[in-house]
């Protein structure tokens, strides 16, 4: 399979998807804690099949949602105090782009 024509820069990226990332790290964190809680009564059953790591992985993926939490409240925040910002020259909105036209949302 011929990967180039994926690769050569002749294709544009795509523009990235936005959504309700916070509420979407939130579930993911959520489900990765009930995960733990429901395998943590069989654990004798995993230690006797050494796969004790299934808790300890979901343990994991909860905890690194909760840092996931912050970072993307920490993004948005951030992105809604850019937008608030007044630009340099006293004007409101986006900055302009190079051509002068302003960039869109």
């Amino acid at each position: 399979m011929n990967l180039s024509r994926w690769t050569n820069g002749e294709r544009e990226a795509p523009e990235p998807l936005e959504g309700n990332v916070v509420a979407t790290i939130v579930g993911g964190t959520i489900i990765w804690f009930v995960l733990f809680l429901v395998q943590l009564p069989f654990y004798g059953w995993f230690a006797d099949r050494d796969r004790t790591w299934w808790l300890w992985t979901c343990l994991v993926g909860g905890l690194l949602g909760l840092v996931g939490i912050w970072y993307v409240r920490r993004r948005e925040e951030a992105i809604r105090r850019a937008k608030e910002r007044p630009a340099p020259d006293g004007a409101t909105g986006p900055d302009p782009a190079p051509d002068g036209t302003a960039l869109p949302d």
